[in-house]
Order: C-alpha cells, then structure tokens, then sequence
C-alpha cells in the first residue's frame, strides 16, 4: 500500500501550480502575440522572430547531468514570476523579450520540478498537478471574462490582480522550495521496494505529452470564448458550460480519486478518439471550402442548423480528458524516475513541437505573407488541431498498467485541504458565471429618433497603434468620444493566438453597450471585420469575395431606426483593393437603397475600382467636401478607407481622424435623413 503520506491532496501546492501554469499561460500569450505584433507593423517576418529561441530553453537541462538543484531551482521560478509582473508594463519589444525569457524560465522549471518530485517519489504529485491545472484553467478564464476577452490582470489599473497572485505563487514557491520533504530529500527511497527506470523514448514521449496538453490549454480552454467565436455560439453558453465541467472534475479528482485507478486504458483512448474527432467536426462544421471558380463569388456563408452543433456538444462534454491524460503523463514519469538528461530531451521535443504548432496556427490566418509554406495553410485551420489531437492520442497508448494514486486524507489539515479545494473552485466558477452576465452588453435603445446618424468605420490594427503599442483602451474611448450609432472594423481578429487569444469584438462592444456582429468565423481563416450597431443588427450574414491571396469578405446586414431601414455594408479588401473583390461587394450592394457602405477598401480615388463604386453610389466625404479638404491631416488624393452611400441621403459632416490609435484614420460620417 502507498505511503500515506505521500497520496494526501494539499490545497496549498495545488494552489501554487494552479498560479504557475496561470502565468505561464499568460507568458505565452503575450509573447507570441508580440512576436505577432512586429509581423504586422511590417506584413512580413519580422527580426524579432529570432526571440523564438526562448522555446529552446529545456537544452539547458542536457548538458546538466544531475539536475538543477532545490535554491537553483526556486530562482528560476521566482524569476518567471518577476517577468510576469514586468512584461504587462512594458512596450511592445520589451513585452517580446521579457515575457519570452518567462516563458524560457517555466520551460526549464516545470521539468526539473517533475525530475525532483520523480527522484522523491512523490506520489500524490500526479493529482495535485492535475487539480492546478484545472485551477490555472479557471482562473484564467474568470479574469478573461470580466475583461471581456482580455484578461483584466494584464492591464490597467487591475494588473494588481496579477501582482496579488505573483505575490502568493512567490510565497508559496519559497514555502513548498524549503519544507522538510523537499522533492529529491528522499532520493533512496523508492515505490513498492524497487522500480524499473522509464526508457528515454518513453519519457520523451511522455513529456510531448504534457506539453501537449499545455498547448490545448493555450491555444482553447483558458480562453473558451474562442470556441464562440469558431461557432457563433453565444459566449453566455460556451463559457459557463467550460467553467462547469472543470469545477464537476475538480470534484471527481478529489471525491471519487478511485476511478482514475480503475480506468482501463482502452476506455482511456476511446476518450481522447472522441474528444479529438469532436474537436476536429466542431471546426470542420464552420470551416468554409472555398470554390476556385470565379463564378462561383460572391460566396454567401451557409446557413448553420442545429445539427452543426452538434460536435460542439460532445467537444465541451469530452474536453476534461485532456486534465486526465495530464495527470496520467506526469503520473508515468513521477514512477519511471527518468534521468534528468532523459527529462531535459523529452521537453526540449515538447517545446519545439509547442515551437512549430504555435507557428502553424498563426499560419493559418497570415499564409500570403509567409514565403514558401505559407500557402499550405490556407484552409488548414483544422488540420493543426486535428494533427495535435494525434500526437495527443500517442503517449495513451503507452501508458500501460500505470495508475495514478487515490487521494488518501491523513489529518485534519488534510481534510481541510481537500474541503478548500471544491469550495475555491465552486467560488471561482460563481465569479465566472456572474462576470458573464455582468459584463456582456446591455444595449439602450434611445427612444428619440437621431439627427443626424453617426457612422464611423476604423481599421484598429488588431488593437494596435500606429508604433505598434496595444491600444485597445484608446480605440474605445475614440468611439466614446464621438458616440457613433453604427461603427464599421476592420483587422479585428479575434480569438486567435496571434492577438492573445483577446477578443476586441467582444472588448468594445461590451464598453459600449452595443450590438455586435463579427463577420467572418475564425476557422475561415480570414482576417476580421465587424459591425456594432446602438440597434439591433438584422439578418446579418458574412459574403466571401474571391481571393487569389488573403481571403476577405463582406458583412450584409439591416438596421432600423426610427421608421427607417437602413443596408449596412462592412468590408475590407485585400492589398491593393483587387478589383474582382470589389465587383463581388457591387453585385451584393447594387439594387438596394439607403445603402450605407464602408471599410478599408485598400484603393485611391484614382482607381477603376473607385470609379466603379460612385457609378452608383456617392463617396460621402466628397458630399461634403466637393473640394477635398486637406485641413483634416490627411492627403485626399491617398484615401483608402471610405464610407459610400446612396446618392440621395443627405451627408452634413464627414470627417477623417489621423491618430495615434490606429495605422489607419478613422473616418467619421453624420447623415441628416
């Protein structure tokens, strides 16, 4: 029988991992996203990219045959802490190399960490692992949802929250780095009187296995809103669904620890089958396969049913296998007792691999700037969950008879460790649920009819300032300012890795109190726009344009106000404006009245493709500016952004805003009607 000792669930160590891998997540997040943000100040790969050797962290282990020791060990933990407080304060080129070395710092910890505990043959460590991650999942979707998309800890006046937690994970590091029990205090003493060390192979194997998870982790669970935004799905279901199932396990892993003793490999793999084919169908569902022939654009997205969802149900049922197949990987290792060498190669494989899949997924999106590769993945957005989901499966068909223990309580304060445990996470999901509905939007109609109409559309950059700065913040008190009826975006990605996982959309809409629709789904792989309206969005719908390069599309939908209906058109064409794209926009606009038509159409008035917008429609600035004005800061004759309407509606304003927020103007149209 185990020693008891060493199967007791301990609230405090769980607290601890659940922060670590909290931060280490939100180190990832923002230094591949700053390596993102130098790609798109330039449209092209950027120096900084050479900063991607930070991933290569875990070699250091392979040339250090005895492990790093315990004080070693705790400074490089402190340290990533440190970079975690220092990076949300910094530009964007000191976020890349500060958060990027916190990243290096966890990618060398967490494996000697697991060689230590491994060396003491610490027991119980595959179950408190697996309930911190599952706390580390929580959290970070709490902090994600009161910051509607971005996580609240990571800017403004609220990064004290993550100073709170920094604090405490420091505190409890220094705690777990100097107790008596030590992980690699107890080196000589070994499981069941003798042990067979695991093979290198394997323990490679099951060290892409963590890291594995690590990467389903980063990529969708500790920011499910970026299933709402795969789907459709309203955010006011996805993300309580999430944070219920994680608070259910957490219960299971402490409760009824005795299953996981019992559960035969084989039903373990049909688990991950499903939950990968269910991953797969969630995306393939929404994914668009996109016709070469010309003939075949403008190409109106189809129509969802029920029956599309249906894979998103089983995915969000199957999801928590990925929390059991953690604590199974760890829990083959803290047995094996692998060297450290054998450890430092198995996440140095792990690493490179989160290296390529990372890369892989923004590929997804920005393929035509990508020399060579790029155009494979184009439409691949499945096939990199799809390959992760295999590589996932790998390591389950090795598990064999290794089980992980039952949690087991000794004492009093064994007790209260295992009562804290449900009661921090059952708080944590309320907080969740409660942030999901406080934060959403809460449009207030106005009951008096508006004169005039204030239309804006603005290219955000994704967020970002003209000197490559996050900027979100300023964009919105922008709209503020100007209390816009009807904002037009474009380069609004959101929820993908390449800008945090954030979701700007939701971000502005929420501060706003407006109705929103995001055009293009994510899985498209198109670049995004969005319509937020002060009145309710009817019949929106996303048209595809043709595309050689970037695909694009237009968002059709109807807005009403007063006794007036009104057709709002969003779009944003690729370099250089192609003229068959913008025939594609004509052919859905034309024949339709009080047309309202913007975005960043990426052509001059100069252009055929300019000329064949205003042989039906009126270029709004020239309404009211039949001179041109060049007192706005702006060349007139180099204007790409633009707001095109009906040549019958009266236009008493109309303004561009050069500014700091944004690469682009934003461009400010008021309409008496």
């Amino acid at each position: 029988m185990p020693n008891r000792k060493n199967t007791v669930v301990q609230w405090p160590e769980i607290m601890l991992h659940g922060l670590l891998f909290l931060i280490f997540f939100q180190l990832l997040s923002d230094f591949v996203e700053a390596i993102y943000a130098f790609g798109l100040l330039g449209t092209s790969i950027p120096a900084e990219i050479a900063y991607v050797l930070f991933f290569f962290a875990p070699l250091i282990l392979l040339v250090l045959p005895g492990g790093i020791s315990r004080w070693p060990l705790v400074v490089i933990g402190e340290l990533m802490l440190i970079c975690r407080i220092a990076e949300a304060m910094l530009d964007t080129r000191g976020k890349l190399i500060v958060a990027g070395l916190g990243v290096a710092c966890f990618l060398v910890f967490y494996p000697s960490l697991l060689y230590l505990k491994s060396q003491a043959g610490d027991r119980s460590y595959s179950l408190n692992a697996g309930l911190g991650l599952t706390f580390g999942i929580a959290l970070s979707i709490l902090l994600r949802t009161f910051g509607s998309g971005y996580d609240v800890s990571t800017y403004g006046w609220s990064q004290a929250i993550g100073w709170v937690f920094v604090m405490i994970a420091g505190l409890l590091l220094f705690r777990f780095t100097t107790k008596r029990t030590l992980p690699g205090q107890n080196r000589s003493e070994q499981n069941d009187g003798g042990y067979r060390r695991l093979p290198a192979w394997k323990t490679i194997l099951f060290c892409l296995g963590i890291s594995n998870v690590f990467l389903f982790c980063y990529f969708i669970w500790t920011s499910p809103h970026v299933i709402a935004r795969w789907t459709g799905v309203d955010h006011l279901v996805v993300v309580p669904v999430v944070a219920l199932f994680l608070f259910g396990f957490s219960l299971l892993f402490q409760k009824k620890t005795h299953w996981l003793t019992r559960l035969k490999p084989a039903i373990l793999l049909a688990w991950n089958t499903l939950f990968v084919l269910a991953l797969t169908l969630t995306i393939l569902a929404h994914q668009i396969s996109f016709p070469p022939s010309v003939d075949a654009y403008p190409l109106v997205e189809p129509a969802v049913t029920w029956l599309h969802q249906v894979p998103l149900f089983f995915l969000l049922l199957l999801f928590p296998v990925i929390l059991v197949d953690f604590v199974f990987f760890v829990h083959v290792l803290i047995d094996g007792k692998p060297s450290s060498r054998s450890i430092g190669a198995g996440f140095s494989v792990g690493s490179f691999y989160l290296f390529l899949m990372v890369f892989a997924q923004v590929f997804t999106t920005v393929y035509d700037y990508i020399p060579v590769v790029g155009p494979f993945f184009r439409d691949k957005f499945y096939l990199v969950f799809l390959a992760a989901g295999i590589v996932l499966i790998l390591p389950v068909l090795f598990i064999g008879q290794s089980r992980p223990v039952a949690a087991e309580t000794v004492s009093g304060k064994g007790d209260t460790s295992r009562r804290m445990a449900p009661v921090m996470l059952a708080l944590t999901f309320v907080i969740t649920v409660a942030g999901v509905i406080l934060t959403g939007a809460k449009p207030a109609q106005s009951q008096q009819t508006p004169t005039p109409l204030k239309i804006i559309t603005y290219n955000i950059q994704q967020g970002y300032n003209e000197n490559g700065m996050k900027a979100f913040d300023q964009q919105l008190e922008l709209f503020r300012s100007f209390d816009a009826d009807i904002i037009g975006l474009q380069e609004c990605d959101t929820a993908r890795i390449a800008g945090g996982n954030a979701d700007i959309v939701k971000y502005l809409a929420d501060n706003l109190g407006m109705y929103s629709y995001y055009g293009p789904k994510v899985v498209t792989g198109t670049f995004g726009i969005a319509l937020l309206s002060k009145y309710p969005i009817e019949d929106p719908q996303t048209v595809y344009l043709y595309s050689l390069g970037e695909q694009t599309a237009l968002i059709d939908a109807r807005i009403t106000v007063g006794e007036k209906t009104w057709n709002i058109f969003v779009t944003h064409l690729g370099n250089g404006g192609p003229i068959i794209q913008q025939e594609d926009v004509m052919k859905v606009v034309n024949g339709k009245e009080n047309v309202i038509l913007m975005g960043d159409f990426n052509f001059r008035p100069d252009t055929a493709q300019y000329q064949l917008t205003t042989s039906t429609l009126a270029d709004s600035w020239l309404l009211r500016w039949p001179q041109g004005n060049e007192g706005q800061g702006i060349d007139p004759a180099r204007r790409i952004d633009h707001i095109f309407v009906s040549p019958d509606i009266r236009v008493i304003e109309s303004t561009y805003l050069p500014g700091p927020q944004s690469d682009h103007p934003a461009m400010v149209t008021e309409i008496e009607w």
